[in-house]
């Protein structure tokens, strides 16, 4: 009987169904369309991918590798043209697509017989554009072209059987693109849309922010792209955290811009204005040279004055301390953390000018607090509390960072399950043995895949729970900062952030941050292959054929180290995008290509200028390992996409089953 009521309620809903699917398809000449045009797509190739993690604010080699799609515009024009261009003429083609207005630029000045090069260009640029465009459907590319130039692109790589003589129709419709003068701005379009169709969607494995300048850039840059999502890493939710106006975040974000030379990202490319923490700062600590907080620059020290130099180092040691103290709080608040060990400013000794930390008292290199009351040192001083609420109003307040936000959000989470690749930034928090470790919050235990759940919840709440909801929204902001920094934290995964060490002891051994144990497991020989395994299965996905792709961690190639792991399963791709990371890395960063033939594993070298990749034609793809070469060639079918489209098939069947034996009435299109 129960079984039979619930047969009755499944055909209830799936009528109710077909019902509404009928308004979108009302009848049967709709509906096998439709169904003809899916079936037709499911037998295209598996778009490219292209991932990229770790780019922290590197804006012009970011924007240089997702131009080149790490060596996929270079390897569609050998696939062109083979052997019957030389490497000289594939070089100025390949950096013409990537840098299409700079590049013009240098060659309408050098070359003699311009309209005899345009229209040699045009032609090897329309045969790429072919080629990149043949696996796309004519709707899908009809979309991606420019507006001025849709039709006439369109003409040009469709072939036209009707037309007798194809190669006098396509001559005639080039000779009077370069007759009228839109010779440049016809090749900057075809540029673009060579580049647009290369890669069909972008995975960013975390850490946007911090260390570059140029965050900012990508961002907008990212907001405007065709197909993208986000995996966040600690960098990106600290961010997000200092959105959402928590205090210790923003700290934490205001000091390192300051560490790094950034605070231009703020004032300049933000408009958060920094003044009253500048001012605070002169007037603090007036008589402190505050020499062990100067700037990593990327660049040129120079460029900045010693005053301008001295007023950063204040404000940097300003907003340090600031920090210390609001961790300090938040500790106090949420013992739930097991962060004690990270309440410093209580273990210091002002008398003898010492700190204890661990077990083991150091001397401190710097002994001026003049804003810390050591009866509460913890307590923000009147004129910090101050500084900090016109920071979260103007955090709060800043536009252009809640759209920043808000876009992270929305095309973002901590760990992301696509086409049979598992993408996230840092680790998945193991015991010794290979099991996961069960973290708890309020009373309650997570581990794997349910812990990166709850984390991931919790920063929506931080950031989008109203102000009227105090404790609850308090405590998920908090979770941000867990996330920034706590070794139970899948984002942070090492034992401590050991910023105050870096600052206030020489000892180096004070300074190493010890990593989660799933570093460790992932090098084990022994065990690399069982943890992948297990992983990929915690997140719903197939050993057999699944991969994880992992950013975070520096992979550190001048000492030997591979960031293809546990027999190649896991590959870690972070390789230094960052200036910072290069000295000890030895390259600058890995990317993932993965089309329909196989995964590529792209190593870089370190971009230079804009100006050198153009004048010289130099590329810093230095080497493409394929690392998966897949049995058969991928198709839409075989993606998460095809499963999707075959489900609406198989409903679209119904609903031709449905009008064909009379429970639904065609309705006549008007």
């Amino acid at each position: 009987m129960e079984q039979t009521t619930m047969k009755g309620k499944y055909e209830t809903l799936q009528n109710k169904y077909l019902e509404v699917l009928s308004k979108m398809y009302p009848s049967i000449a709709s509906a096998s369309t439709e169904i003809i045009n899916l079936q037709a797509i499911l037998n295209l190739p598996k778009g490219t991918e292209h991932v990229l993690s770790d780019i922290h604010g590197e804006a012009e080699q970011f924007f240089h590798v997702l131009k080149n799609g790490s060596g996929a515009v270079r390897a569609k024009i050998d696939d062109e043209f083979g052997n019957s261009l030389c490497i000289r003429d594939k070089k100025q083609l390949a950096t013409l697509i990537y840098y299409p207005a700079e590049k013009l630029d240098l060659i309408e000045k050098e070359e003699e017989e311009l309209d005899d090069w345009y229209k040699i260009t045009l032609h090897r640029l329309i045969q790429v554009c072919k080629r990149v465009a043949s696996k796309y459907t004519r709707s899908k590319v009809r979309k991606a072209l420019p507006k001025d130039f849709a039709y006439v692109i369109e003409e040009l790589i469709n072939e036209k059987e009707e037309v007798m003589n194809k190669e006098a129709y396509y001559n005639g419709i080039i000779d009077t693109i370069i007759r009228v003068g839109r010779s440049r701005a016809f090749i900057i379009a075809l540029c673009e849309l060579i580049q647009r169709l290369v890669i069909d969607h972008l995975h960013i494995v975390g850490d946007i922010y911090d260390r570059g300048s140029g965050a900012v850039d990508i961002m907008d840059h990212l907001m405007n792209y065709h197909s993208v999502d986000i995996q966040w890493g600690n960098h990106d939710v600290l961010w997000m955290g200092a959105a959402s106006g928590h205090a210790a975040c923003i700290a934490n974000v205001i000091r390192i811009c300051a560490r790094y030379g950034n605070l231009e990202t703020l004032e300049d490319d933000y408009g958060i204005n920094l003044m009253p923490l500048a001012n605070f700062a002169l007037e603090v600590y007036a008589d402190d040279e505050c020499e062990h907080f100067k700037t990593q620059y990327h660049g040129d020290s120079d460029a900045l004055s010693r005053i301008e130099e001295q007023t950063e180092m204040k404000m940097h040691k300003a907003i340090s301390i600031i920090q210390f103290k609001l961790e300090g709080q938040l500790i106090q608040r949420r013992p739930g953390f097991h962060m004690e060990n990270r309440m410093i400013l209580d273990k210091i000794d002002p008398e003898h000018g010492t700190v204890e930390i661990d077990g083991i008292t150091y001397n401190l290199l710097d002994t001026k607090f003049p804003t810390i009351m050591w009866s509460d040192p913890f307590q923000l001083s009147k004129e910090e509390e101050k500084v900090m609420n016109r920071l979260i109003q103007n955090f709060k307040n800043c536009e252009k960072l809640q759209q920043h936000t808000q876009f992270l959000l929305k095309s973002g989470s901590l760990y992301l399950c696509y086409n049979q690749n598992l993408y996230y930034h840092g680790c998945v928090p193991m015991n010794e043995d290979g099991t996961f470790r069960e973290v708890y919050f309020e009373g309650k235990g997570y581990k794997g895949k349910a812990l990166y759940d709850f984390i991931e919840s919790s920063v929506r709440k931080g950031y989008y729970l109203p102000d009227d909801d105090e404790d609850k929204k308090l405590y998920c902001q908090d979770l941000m900062w867990f996330a920034w920094s706590n070794e139970n934290s899948p984002v942070f995964g090492k034992e401590k952030m050991a910023t105050f060490e870096r600052y206030f002891l020489g000892e180096k051994e004070s300074h190493e941050e010890r990593k989660d144990p799933y570093y460790r497991l992932i090098e084990n020989e022994q065990m690399s292959e069982k943890v992948c395994d297990s992983i990929i299965r915690e997140f719903g996905l197939d050993p057999q054929v699944a991969h994880i792709v992992n950013g975070h961690m520096p992979v550190k190639l001048k000492k030997g180290e591979s960031p293809i792991k546990g027999n190649g399963k896991l590959f870690i791709i972070d390789g230094g995008f960052s200036k910072a990371y290069q000295k000890t890395t030895g390259i600058a960063g890995y990317t993932l290509v993965y089309n329909s033939y196989g995964l590529k594993l792209v190593t870089h070298l370190p971009f230079e200028s804009r100006e050198k990749a153009i004048i010289e034609e130099t590329d810093i793809c230095e080497n493409i390992s394929i690392i998966e070469k897949l049995a058969y060639r991928q198709y839409v079918a075989d993606t998460d996409n095809g499963k999707i489209l075959q489900q609406k098939i198989h409903d679209l069947e119904l609903l031709l089953k449905a009008y064909r034996n009379g429970k639904l009435r065609e309705i006549a299109e008007q």
